[in-house]
Order: C-alpha cells, then sequence, then structure tokens
C-alpha cells in the first residue's frame, strides 16, 4: 500500500509536472510570439523610417540641393516626429551654421521659461509721498508706442523725485560681432537697462510739420534745409545729435545711444521730475510693477522678427535668474543647466541672432522646439509664432496656414526655417533647414525651401 500510494503520489505529481512543464511551453510561446511581434513592429518602423529618409532624400536632392541658387552654397537639414522620437531625415544636421534670426528660438525659450505670464516693468521702494527709488528691469515696452497701457508710467507719474540704479546692467549697448556700420538701422537699436521709447528717435513729416518723439532729442537743421519733399538724416555712432537734410522719407525710426545722461533729460522731459542716478546703490528693491503680458512682446518678437525686443527679452530673463544683466553670463547658465542636454553646444553670442559669431546646428533648432512644445505647449507656441501669411512669412505658406508655424532667420548670404509642420496625414513634425553663403539673394532659396516643406506635407 505503501508502494502504490507512493507510486500514485508519483504518478499525480508527474501529472502536476506536465501540466506545470505544459503551461511554461506555452508561456514560452507566447513571449516568442511576443518578441516576435515586437521585433516586427520594430523591422516595420525601421523599414517605414528608411523608406521615408529615402524618399525625402530624393526629394531634397531634386527641389534644395541642385537648386541654382542654394548649391552654391551650404545646406543643413533635420526633421524629427515627436510621436515616435525619430528623425524622418538629416542632412548636414550636425555641421554649424549661422542661424541668423533663428537664434531667437532660443532667446524665445529664455523668455518663456523665467519671464512668467508678465514682464517685470520695475523694481521699486518708496521713500517718501514724492520720492521713489527704481531699479530698472529692461522692459522694452515702457513708453513704446505700441504698448498704450502704461502700468510703469503710472507709477512713475505720482512722484516728483525719482533715484534710480544702474547697477544691475553690466553689459554693453551692443553685441559681440554686430555690424558697425549699421548703427543707423531701426534693427539694430541698441540694448539697455532701461529702455525708453524703444530706444529709437521717431521722426515723422506730417505736411509742412515734421514731429520728433521723444520731445527731448537734439536735432539741426542747416540753413537752406528746406524738407518740402521729405527728409534724410545724419548722425554719429558716438552722439545723439541728429542733422535732418533734405530727401524723401516721410517717417523714419532711428537709434539712440541709451546712455544715462541722455536718458535722464528724456525721463525729466515726459514726467516732469526730478531723475537722479545713483550708481552705487545695490540694494534689491522688493517691490514690482507688472507692465505688460509677456507673450504680447513675444509674438511681435517673433513675428516680425524683432532684434531689440529679443536682446532685451534674454537681458531680463537674465536679470529674473542671475540678479543681473549680461547676454554672455545668461548664455552661459542656460547652456549648463536648462539646455545641458542640447545635441550639439551651440556658439550663441546674442538674443537677436545680428551676429555672425553665432553658429548653431539643425538639429540643435530640433531640440529646442521639442522642448519649447513639451514645456510650454503648443497652444501657446501656435499664438506667438507666425503661419503662412503672417508676419516673416506673408508672402510664403498661405495654402498652409494653420498648418505650420515657424521662424524665419536672414543676414546676407544666410536664411534659416526651423519651427513645425503639420502633414495632410496628421503627422507632426519639427524640422529646421539652415543655408550659409550662397550667392543669391534670399527670395530663391525661400522658394525652393517652401517647394520642399509642402512636398513634405502633401506626401505624410
Amino acid at each position: 500500500m505503501v508502494i502504490q500510494r507512493i507510486n500514485h503520489y508519483t504518478a499525480d505529481t508527474g501529472t502536476a509536472g506536465n501540466d506545470h512543464n505544459h503551461r511554461s511551453i506555452a508561456l514560452a510561446g507566447f513571449k516568442s510570439i511576443l518578441a516576435a511581434m515586437f521585433l516586427l513592429a520594430g523591422l516595420v518602423l525601421l523599414l517605414t523610417s528608411c523608406s521615408t529618409s529615402k524618399q525625402i532624400s530624393k526629394l531634397a536632392t531634386k527641389i534644395l540641393l541642385k537648386d541654382s541658387a542654394i548649391s552654391t552654397g551650404h545646406t543643413g537639414i533635420s526633421i524629427y516626429e515627436p510621436a515616435t522620437n525619430q528623425y524622418w531625415y538629416n542632412y548636414n544636421a550636425t555641421k554649424y551654421f549661422i542661424p541668423a534670426s533663428n537664434t531667437k528660438l532660443f532667446s524665445l525659450y529664455a523668455g518663456m521659461k523665467y519671464l512668467g505670464d508678465s514682464i517685470a516693468g520695475l523694481r521699486y521702494e518708496i521713500d517718501t509721498d514724492s520720492s521713489l527709488r527704481i531699479q530698472p528691469t529692461g522692459d522694452p515696452t515702457f513708453l513704446h508706442p505700441e504698448y498704450l497701457s502704461q502700468p510703469v508710467f503710472d507709477l512713475l507719474s505720482h512722484f516728483k523725485r525719482i533715484t534710480f540704479t544702474n547697477a544691475v546692467f553690466t553689459d554693453n549697448f551692443m553685441g559681440r560681432g554686430w555690424a558697425w556700420d549699421d548703427y543707423k538701422e531701426a534693427y539694430m537699436t541698441q540694448r539697455s537697462n532701461f529702455p525708453v521709447y524703444g530706444n529709437l528717435t521717431s521722426i515723422k513729416k506730417t505736411g509742412n510739420t515734421v514731429s520728433i518723439i521723444p520731445g527731448s532729442q537734439k536735432y539741426f537743421i542747416p540753413e537752406h534745409t528746406s524738407l518740402e519733399k521729405g527728409f534724410d538724416f545724419q548722425k554719429k555712432w558716438d552722439d545723439n545729435l541728429i542733422t535732418l537734410t533734405d530727401g524723401t522719407n516721410q517717417r523714419l525710426s532711428v537709434p539712440f545711444n541709451p546712455n544715462a545722461l541722455d536718458i535722464i533729460e528724456m525721463l525729466q522731459d515726459t514726467l516732469h521730475a526730478a531723475i537722479l542716478p545713483d550708481a552705487d546703490d545695490k540694494r534689491p528693491l522688493k517691490n514690482i510693477v507688472y507692465s505688460q503680458p509677456s507673450d504680447s512682446l513675444f509674438k511681435p518678437m517673433m513675428h516680425r522678427s524683432d532684434n531689440f525686443f529679443a536682446e532685451q527679452t534674454l537681458l531680463m530673463a537674465g536679470n529674473e535668474r542671475l540678479g543681473y544683466m549680461r547676454v554672455e553670463k545668461m548664455i552661459d547658465t542656460l547652456l549648463d543647466t536648462d539646455l545641458k542636454d542640447i545635441p550639439q553646444k551651440p556658439k550663441w553670442v546674442d538674443g537677436s541672432g545680428l551676429s555672425r559669431y553665432n553658429l548653431f546646428t539643425p538639429q540643435s533648432f530640433v531640440y529646442i522646439l521639442n522642448k519649447m512644445k513639451n514645456e510650454f505647449g503648443m497652444g501657446r507656441l501656435e499664438n506667438i509664432l507666425p503661419t503662412g501669411g503672417e508676419g516673416t512669412l506673408a508672402a510664403y505658406y498661405k495654402k498652409e496656414a494653420g498648418f505650420i508655424f515657424a521662424k524665419t532667420g536672414t543676414l546676407s548670404n544666410n536664411c534659416a526655417l526651423s519651427g513645425y509642420l503639420i502633414t495632410k496625414k496628421n503627422k507632426f513634425l519639427i524640422f529646421s533647414i539652415l543655408s550659409n553663403n550662397y550667392i543669391t539673394g534670399a527670395t530663391p532659396v525661400r522658394k525652393a525651401v517652401e517647394q520642399f516643406l509642402q512636398n513634405i506635407r502633401t506626401m505624410y
């Protein structure tokens, strides 16, 4: 009986063992099938990716790389799909190019990261009922004609004595590598810690009258100058005196040097108050008056590629992050912290892209665009960036309006376009196309890039 019981037990154990073995075999088979399915899916994705890359390569060669304008220079292309974390196409995508105003995308990130939803217009402390102590923050909207609401002016207008310090501004008025002979052009407005009127003198002829804003602006009209048909002007780079001469212009904006003495004179003329500088006062001032919604600054900065707004955005972000304004230090801090995982570290020297010292790769722009999408959301970015038929894209991508959101960049012999593209099949792509050293104008290059992206959108 014992032996029978043992045999019976052994038999039962054997049956249990067989069941276990069957389950193990079935489980192993299931795992093998699952692994095969994943492998097959991965293989399909790889083959699809390879096929897509080859198709785009042929398209890029035909439309871009063999284009009579683009082929005289150098081009880099990167196209990326965030949903699959796959690059659809890379061509010279890790090479460095002068990005021109595409640099503003990095300044935009800094602004969106550190300026919050409203711009800090001024830091201040009230000494007495009639005396105020202020610390400028670099806000470019103060007395700017595009911003009708002026909370900073409203605050300052209540005081008869205003003391301010320049201690937090440790930078230069102009950026490294800016073209010095463009100093009279409105697109090269000088940056500062306390911008007034956008750091521009506005001159306008209406009938026989020429108006100049700000009113304290020094000007000179030589004898025998009628200004009957219009005007032109002369100005030395280190002097704010404007000499008006006969010409054909009816309206001009001229950058002025934002030195402390002239700023004080402008403020006194506008506020009718005593303005006193105090370079030694480095006390942090706790109170803040907010001026404008941040996006009301970022949108024109991207739509019309406003160099001054971009420079001031980077200065203001530095002031919030570091406690002082210095572009170089803020750039270094961003690259060492928030942007430390950038695929290729750029040579980044200013906020606007005016400098030809800037060097970025196409993949770096894909990176920053993807990072902004993840951190700030596409809804906000679609409001800030121009789409087809808007801003610097006014003459391009009109049929793609609402399906492309991008930033242009242009310097002589260099142009760029980086942004987001939604295809006909609803694929969401991030792209960057940088072209340098072509010998034609920018228009044929832009048209070739437009045709290329239109084909990408239609095919996929």
